[in-house]
């Protein structure tokens, strides 16, 4: 098989992670490490698999953690460039704003939390033999009434999206799930006001659709998609994926100390935390920079630094770390 898309590759990673708080007052999502790899550390290597060598990443929430991450390992034979937001500009203003870094009439879209190895190049061959603008990856989707729906008629078009929890089900159309995976035109941002907040699924796609059925396509694949959209999401798909690659738990991060009696269970631990002698976790996740006291009992947490919460969250903590719920509604901060 030809191994060569031949595009650039946009990763959006600006956004805020608010759902996966309190570990993104932290580090910005893609800079999550999964099984001893961040998340965009991974994305590069999966686009660099399928011959991409040129790929823009956009920044915006603690931009510094994900510039880390994709300088940390060895070189990875990618070219990689920044495009800054000072504002959010949201999943259509992102590649307008990105467009002079792209340089291509056509590229290669992935958000920066996507965990599906989508084949590039099927995705590529349907976008080029449709004439569609946009062709985007979908997969069954596992739960509808979470992640809302891609319709698509039998000859492979997207006619309308779904919102989650919505009991939209149109007649003849199946529902599929959008991977985060698409190939689009230039052409189809071009026309944006520069620096200014768009959306693409909810506003400038279903707007192409409406002038131009076919304008929007899908590419069906059936590869397995991993959710990171929460801390228990995210637990759960590093699990996943340390077992796929024959790992047994996940592997510490650098510069961790655990105490000989402690006992960790189910548990991602990332850079520079020490736990205590006696301390016993269980299916946590335990942020950068913690320092657990002996004895500590912890079950189904996400656990940060107090120092690393906004104000308005730290005032009302007395320990110097603070342990949320993996699945509890997400932690209150500054609004963005």
């Amino acid at each position: 098989m030809n191994r060569n898309v031949n595009y650039p590759a946009l990763v959006l990673a600006a956004g805020l992670g608010t759902r996966c708080r309190p570990l993104s007052f932290v580090r910005a999502k893609p800079a999550f490490p999964i099984a001893a790899e961040t998340l965009v550390r991974r994305l590069l290597r999966y686009l660099r698999s399928h011959g991409t060598t040129e790929v823009v990443i956009n920044l915006h929430h603690k931009p510094e953690t994900i510039e880390a991450a994709v300088a940390e390992g060895p070189d990875l034979g990618i070219r990689v460039s920044y495009s800054r937001e000072p504002v959010i500009l949201g999943s259509a203003g992102g590649p307008r704003r990105a467009l002079p870094l792209m340089g291509a009439k056509r590229f290669i879209i992935v958000n920066g939390d996507t965990v599906c190895p989508i084949d590039l190049e099927a995705l590529v061959a349907t976008h080029e033999q449709s004439g569609a603008r946009v062709t985007m990856a979908l997969v069954p989707n596992p739960d509808p009434a979470r992640y809302g729906s891609v319709f698509v008629d039998d000859e492979g078009r997207v006619r309308c999206f779904g919102r989650a929890g919505s009991n939209q089900r149109p007649a003849g159309w199946r529902g599929l799930h959008f991977v985060g995976v698409q190939v689009a035109e230039s052409s189809v941002f071009e026309a944006l006001p520069p620096d200014r907040h768009a959306e693409s699924v909810n506003s400038l796609y279903p707007q192409m659709i409406a002038e131009r059925l076919g304008a929007v396509q899908a590419f069906e694949g059936t590869e397995p998609f991993h959710d990171v959209g929460t801390p228990a999401d995210y637990l759960a798909a590093s699990l996943a994926i340390a077992a796929s690659e024959g790992r047994h738990g996940l592997p510490a991060g650098r510069r961790v100390s655990v105490a000989a009696s402690a006992v960790v269970t189910g548990t991602s631990i990332w850079d520079d935390v020490t736990v205590g002698e006696d301390c016993r976790l269980t299916d946590c996740v335990v942020a950068d920079g913690v320092r657990l006291p002996t004895g500590t009992r912890l079950e189904g947490c996400a656990v940060v630094r107090r120092d690393d919460l906004p104000a308005s969250l730290a005032a009302d903590i007395s320990s110097e770390f603070y342990a949320a719920p993996l699945d509890a509604r997400p932690a209150v901060g500054p609004k963005p």
